[in-house]
């Protein structure tokens, strides 16, 4: 039985999907399939129950996903002393500004539990990089939202969060339980700078062009829709602040928490990161 092996077998069981499990692993799905197999005939078990209505971990699986994840841990734990002993063990970690996220908190207390001697460096960000300096490599790792250009990452989700239109309270489109984007279709939205990642502008203005004033920071959205009576999009369960609410958009896809790194990057703090994130998003 390799490492390989069950971290293969981990992010099946994580995501319950032997064709997410192979993306997310930068692999096609046939050799994944053959090496759950092998695990399965080296353990005499069935590990997954497969069927028309999807992959589910049998009794079994349970037990030897709380067994990797346990191995991989201290496989990863050995790799940081190491690392530690050589004066290596640096993270720098990218972070979209005006994170209060009490998941991240838990992440931080998780990492340092387990990492109390990595020198962990934070890099926050304005709304003009979702990749938090991945693409400028100035961060390892970068805990931000989707979407956003992928090309030479590795992206894990984390969660996913519903969002609403921004809006001032004496709006009368607050007033609406629901809204959909076909309301919004000629109001003014605040937008990003020119040069933004088009991927991500165009998920923040609801899939379309639109006109109004520039913003780089959460506190300068807000202000906009304040102050100008503006629109835009926010995650539903943010607090706005005095003045402003949030209502619910029915046809917009939810904002993912996402980890990503780049692509082949094998640091153990990298990996290590991204394993505690899962479970501290997941809590």
């Amino acid at each position: 039985m390799e490492l390989r092996t069950l971290r293969y077998f981990v992010a099946v069981a994580e995501d319950l999907h032997f064709g997410r499990a192979a993306a997310r692993l930068h692999m096609s799905q046939p050799p994944l399939s053959r090496a759950i197999k092998q695990l399965e005939t080296e353990f005499g078990a069935t590990l997954f129950d497969r069927s028309s209505a999807g992959v589910a971990l049998t009794p079994v699986g349970a037990v030897l996903l709380d067994e990797a994840r346990a191995l991989l841990d201290q496989a990863d734990r050995v790799r940081v002393r190491v690392s530690t002993a050589a004066g290596a063990a640096t993270l720098t970690v990218g972070v979209l500004g005006d994170s209060t996220d009490p998941a991240a908190a838990r992440l931080a207390d998780d990492y340092r539990r387990l990492h109390p001697r990595v020198e962990v460096r934070v890099r926050e960000t304005d709304l003009t990089d979702p990749t938090c300096g991945l693409h400028a490599g100035s961060v390892d790792v970068a805990l931000t939202r989707a979407p956003f250009d992928e090309t030479g990452l590795s992206v894990h989700a984390l969660r996913a969060d519903p969002v609403g239109a921004l809006l001032r309270a004496d709006d009368p489109l607050a007033r609406h339980g629901s809204l959909s984007l076909a309301d919004l279709a000629d109001r003014r939205w605040f937008l990003f700078p020119e040069g933004t990642d088009p991927v991500w502008q165009t998920y923040w203005n609801g899939g379309g062009p639109r006109e109004g004033p520039v913003v780089r920071a959460v506190q300068e959205c807000r202000q906009a829709v304040l102050w100008n009576g503006t629109v835009g999009m926010t995650i539903l369960a943010h607090r706005p602040g005095q003045g402003l609410t949030v209502v619910p958009l029915t046809d917009m896809p939810p904002s993912r928490v996402v980890v990503a790194w780049r692509e082949g990057d094998t640091n153990p703090l990298i990996r290590s990161f991204v394993r505690i994130a899962t479970t501290a998003y997941r809590g």
